[in-house]
């Protein structure tokens, strides 16, 4: 630009033309592949015809390595080197191939619908493959060449080249001097992230503070959907958490706490995770898996112990529900038949006088915190439980009083 603005810049722009046009940046875990291709092509043809206008036109080039992706797949073939040596050397035992069943498509889609695949998008990368060195295997490389795979730093030095080959090879017009990786291993590229969050804050656009999401405990962040090894799809599941506290505890539970030092002068809780809160109102009574171990867990309260399953105390710990964040702290633990016949105050329930802790085999460790709400006028399942337990209380092995005069409250 002239210093004395001879040349305005719609002028200038008038001569010299300019287009440019940028492609989302491939993550590499991984070599290209044809959705690569197919997608770049698109930008490509249009880069091509933009030039044949007479116009400046700019393809830059980026490649994606931030988040979570590398560091698992990395620390995956740490974990196979220390299971079974340089040489990978797999015991026969421990061989497992995906079933067929688990990568077939969908070959009859409904009228007017798309051919949709039934494995996910980790299936669809891995095929059949068990291990992440079998993967590589695949690619060619040596078990010597795998082996530096261990560090998340190689696969930013091993996978870039390759890509930028596979690309020029397909003849993309890309401008290869403005090519750049992601993270901090560019300094450029990190201080522009850094200024936009910056200036985000500055304009109290964002706020840094704590959200409901996936969280690693073991790396200490966030776990975003594709960063996971396994549990692509999975999404927070929001509970509300009904706190029950203890009553009167069955014979055979006072047999164990007495032995649980710790639970002396603490208000102790039987802790239920529902979906709806709203119909609490109708609670006759709380079931516990008979096959499973709860734990008494210190609560972020001192005076206050919770009787939930250990994952849901793991999962509670990073909410601020245990004295840290992320510890887990637990007292003692206690059989899920111990517990029956122990009575509560359900603090929402028409029952005001309380109601009891009943029995329920498919009760499971690994949803909410394994003591579930018994609401028989808002659910069938319970309705028909409830009346079940009502007729055959001995076979339950469960006192008649327990469930006497608790009814569907309309």
């Amino acid at each position: 630009m002239p210093e004395d603005d001879s040349v305005a810049p719609e002028a200038l722009h008038d001569k010299h033309p300019k287009w440019m046009g940028t492609f989302p940046y491939p993550y590499m875990n991984g070599v290209l592949h044809l959705g690569h291709a197919f997608s770049v092509s698109k930008i490509e043809f249009a880069a091509g015809w933009e030039r044949l206008q007479g116009k400046r036109a700019l393809f830059p080039f980026g490649f994606h390595v931030t988040g979570m992706p590398i560091k698992a797949a990395a620390d995956k073939i740490a974990r196979e080197l220390e299971m079974f040596g340089p040489e990978f050397a797999v015991p026969e035992e421990t061989e497992l191939e995906i079933q067929p069943s688990e990568l077939s498509v969908d070959t009859t889609p409904k009228a007017g619908g798309n051919f949709r695949g039934k494995k996910s998008k980790v299936a669809a990368k891995t095929g059949n493959k068990k291990y992440q060195f079998q993967i590589m295997q695949d690619q060619g490389m040596s078990n010597a060449e795998i082996a530096k795979f261990a560090h998340a730093e190689h696969w930013l030095e091993h996978y870039p080249p390759i890509a930028i080959s596979d690309l020029k090879a397909m003849g993309c017009k890309i401008d290869w001097r403005r090519a750049f990786l992601t993270t901090d291993h560019n300094p450029y590229y990190d201080s522009f992230a850094q200024w936009q969050f910056n200036r985000l804050r500055d304009m109290d656009k964002i706020k840094f503070g704590k959200r409901y999401t996936i969280w690693s405990a073991k790396d200490g962040q966030p776990c975003m959907d594709h960063d996971r090894q396994s549990g692509e799809g999975v999404d927070v599941q929001k509970y509300t958490c009904i706190k029950m506290q203890v009553l009167n505890w069955s014979q055979a539970a006072q047999a164990v706490i007495a032995d649980i030092l710790e639970l002396k002068g603490k208000k102790v809780f039987m802790v239920a995770a529902t979906l709806r809160p709203e119909t609490m109102y109708g609670q006759t009574n709380c079931f516990v898996g008979t096959k499973l171990t709860y734990g008494f867990f210190q609560s972020s309260k001192m005076d206050e112990v919770y009787v939930i399953t250990e994952r849901a105390a793991r999962s509670m710990a990073f909410q601020g529900l245990s004295p840290a964040d992320g510890q887990v702290v637990q007292l003692g633990t206690i059989s899920g038949q111990d517990i029956v016949g122990t009575k509560v105050n359900a603090p929402l329930s028409h029952y005001t006088d309380g109601v009891f802790m009943l029995p329920m085999d498919n009760v499971l460790a690994t949803k909410g915190t394994g003591v579930v709400t018994s609401v028989p006028s808002d659910s069938p399942d319970d309705f028909a439980t409830l009346r079940d337990l009502k007729k055959k209380a001995e076979f339950y092995g469960i006192q008649p009083e327990w469930v006497a005069g608790f009814e569907p409250v309309p």
